[in-house]
């Protein structure tokens, strides 16, 4: 066995709880080694430990990287050493060009002066390794994610990177970006770099994973070599978890009764772009139990229609009627939508829906702070208590409601988010991405949530990229294509062969049986 890394014993505490116990690593040269385990097992704190995010000194245990003792004391250092980290939230400048992003504090230069036309020759060559054909003029924010993503990984590469880290790299691309990033490490692997995969998706894992380590509280509970035997989905899962799973979406006996919303002929254009419609003649049906998933390829309007209706938080010249139970509602602003029974859970949490550095007590009542006050006034024992009771009710895993939202997995962040929408009393919830980026384990809690609010009579619509969530949850699926709502399938009608169809063809997917 040639390893590149040997991680010993690594432990690290937190205030209030240990992240990582007395962990061991093990990666040979030039595998592709897969790190998986729930949110809040440890894999991020693992890898921040192995790049210098968290300095020698910070942790016990040590690190052996290519057979000599490491002391990273900053990302610099193990930079210099040939381990770079790609994480999930890109650290790439938007208004910079590809070439700027590439040699960003690594500028190639004589005395002092950029040498623009060898950056740009490196650029090139950089940029053909991984795929990409745009000049390396063009700016990083006119580029798609999955082309952000080969971009960084460009960059990994002007850095002769030995071991490269991907966090996540797929959890927002689709399908198409997903395989051609997967194909990229494949051959990376064969130019001879060792790559570490953190991923939630199973069966991307399970097409270029050498071995797989499974963390679960912090702990190696099993390394399994994918050449040894076949690896299934369910022995993952179970080490993950700790359980069984014979049901990846819990049961629900549907009880829909009357039409809770009806949004009808529903149009928008572009903010910035006038004469540019993004929703054409959108029209779509909740009833009170029911679940209602939308489908569609990113781009296709999902979830411009979902901001759109919730308050205009997208959009211009939005036209078109809504109607709850029956009466038409004034939803042109947040507060009136939030008045009117809406609530729209975003699929960036991070960026719009949490207050990262405010505690998990003030996100949970920030929408409907009227319901938590006297005059005016906070009241700080009812807060109190309205945070206790969602953390209890919605199993928020926590040793405080005073602990900061930055601080918590991203299933109990959705948690959180969940938590301060259904405080705020809605009728129908608008759920966008609501399992991106969060693990087997905490997406069936989701899940069991969502099936509770239908059980309550609330509507449900939820956006997923993930066609087999969709099937496995929702009543109905309406499919969106180039912003238009092009079908609409009850569950026992619905499979992903039809779904695709409707997509790829509109409304010619009728035909498909």
């Amino acid at each position: 066995m040639d390893a590149i890394l040997e991680m010993r014993r690594i432990s690290k505490r937190f205030p209030g709880v240990k992240a990582l116990d007395e962990v061991n690593l093990s990666v040979e040269r030039g595998e592709i080694h897969a790190l998986v385990g729930e949110n809040g097992a440890g894999k991020s704190t693992l890898m921040k430990i192995l790049s210098g995010v968290y300095p020698h000194g910070d942790y016990d245990g040590e690190i052996v990287y290519e057979s000599q003792p490491a002391a990273f004391r900053g990302i610099a250092d193990s930079e210099r050493a040939g381990i770079i980290i790609i994480h999930q939230e890109l650290a790439l400048v938007p208004l910079l060009s590809i070439a700027e992003n590439l040699f960003l504090g690594n500028e190639i230069a004589r005395r002092g002066v950029i040498d623009w036309p060898e950056t740009f020759s490196r650029t090139e060559a950089l940029l053909r390794k991984v795929g990409l054909k745009e000049p390396p003029t063009a700016l990083v924010d006119t580029l798609g994610v999955g082309k952000q993503q080969l971009v960084e990984i460009a960059k990994a590469l002007s850095k002769d990177v030995k071991l490269l880290i991907l966090d996540e790299p797929t959890a927002a691309l689709q399908e198409r970006d997903a395989d051609a990033l997967l194909e990229l490490l494949l051959e990376l692997k064969e130019h001879g770099i060792t790559s570490i995969l953190i991923s939630h998706k199973l069966n991307e894992i399970g097409r270029v994973a050498d071995k797989i380590t499974v963390l679960r509280d912090g702990m190696v509970v099993s390394t399994l070599d994918c050449h040894e035997r076949e690896v299934s989905e369910e022995h993952i899962i179970r080490d993950m978890v700790g359980r069984d799973m014979a049901h990846r979406y819990p049961e629900r006996v549907p009880r829909i009764g009357n039409t809770l919303l009806e949004v009808s002929n529903w149009n928008v254009t572009h903010p910035l772009h006038a004469d540019r419609r993004v929703i054409r003649d959108a029209s779509i049906s909740v009833a009170a139990g029911e679940v209602v998933g939308i489908a569609g390829l990113m781009g296709s309007g999902r979830t411009e229609f979902a901001m759109s209706l919730f308050g205009r938080s997208y959009g211009r010249n939005i036209s078109g009627s809504v109607k709850l139970n029956g009466r038409e509602v004034d939803v042109s602003t947040v507060e009136r939508a939030i008045g009117s029974g809406l609530a729209y859970v975003t699929e960036d949490r991070k960026a719009l829906g949490l207050v990262l550095e405010e505690n998990i007590l003030r996100n949970i009542t920030l929408a409907n702070l009227g319901d938590v006050s006297k005059n005016g006034v906070v009241d700080d024992a009812a807060e109190r208590q309205v945070a206790e009771d969602y953390r209890r009710t919605l199993g928020i895993r926590t040793p405080s409601i005073f602990q900061k939202v930055m601080n918590l997995s991203g299933g109990n962040q959705q948690k959180v988010v969940l938590s301060k929408w259904l405080f705020a009393g809605p009728q129908v919830l608008i759920l966008d991405e609501p399992t991106r980026g969060i693990d087997v384990g905490a997406k069936f809690e989701i899940y069991g949530i969502i099936n509770r609010l239908a059980d309550q009579g609330k509507g449900v619509i939820m956006i997923s990229s993930e066609m087999p969530e969709l099937l496995g949850m929702c009543d109905r699926i309406c499919v969106m294509r180039e912003g238009a709502i092009v079908g609409d399938l009850p569950a026992a009608e619905a499979n992903q062969e039809r779904i695709m169809a409707m997509i790829v063809k509109g409304q010619e997917g009728r035909q498909w049986h």
